[in-house]
């Protein structure tokens, strides 16, 4: 609840929503804490259907992003541009027939500045995905379908979240 205060507190202060937006935990459910532990069981299923999808689409092998990245195949574009349509058709959805959250709550897009550090970030993940194979959604499927060395990335993108995290108020947002 303290944390739906403060950013109304920020927004009636006229404080940039930019760096406001990245203290937004739970805003959209603040009554979640009601439910029992039982309640999340609907996202570990939505997870493991998105993980058989992986598996089943070839997306965690390291072989199709090495094609991708070395512009040898066609099939990561395919999958990543379905992504892209299937998004903006549904976010075209939600905005053109005021489609609610489960909870009932409206769906605010917020504008998004654009500076340079997200081409960096860009480039570093897009680095790290080329040398490892992996990028955060498939990670768990890698795992979970016997590539145990994908818990170095794992691990590591833990660890730069964490980093960020420490350092998020001396970088430029």
């Amino acid at each position: 609840m303290a944390i739906v205060n403060s950013t109304v507190q920020a927004v009636s202060e006229n404080v940039d929503l930019e760096k406001c937006s990245l203290d937004t935990e739970g805003i959209n459910e603040p009554h979640i804490q009601q439910h029992k532990w039982y309640h999340n069981v609907k996202y570990l299923l939505v997870g493991i259907v998105f993980g058989i999808a992986f598996v089943k689409t070839e997306i965690i092998s390291w072989f199709r992003i090495q094609e991708m990245f070395r512009l040898q195949s066609f099939h990561m574009f395919g999958v990543i541009g379905t992504a892209v349509v299937v998004g903006i058709i549904s976010v075209q959805l939600i905005k053109r027939f005021n489609i609610k959250t489960i909870y009932g709550e409206e769906v605010v897009f917020h504008k998004k500045k654009f500076n340079k550090g997200q081409v960096i970030g860009g480039l570093l993940f897009g680095f790290g995905w080329a040398l490892t194979g992996a990028c955060p959604g498939p990670l768990f499927a890698q795992i979970s379908a016997g590539f145990l060395i994908i818990a170095v990335p794992l691990l590591s993108a833990i660890a730069g979240t964490w980093v960020y995290g420490f350092f998020r108020d001396k970088l430029p947002h």
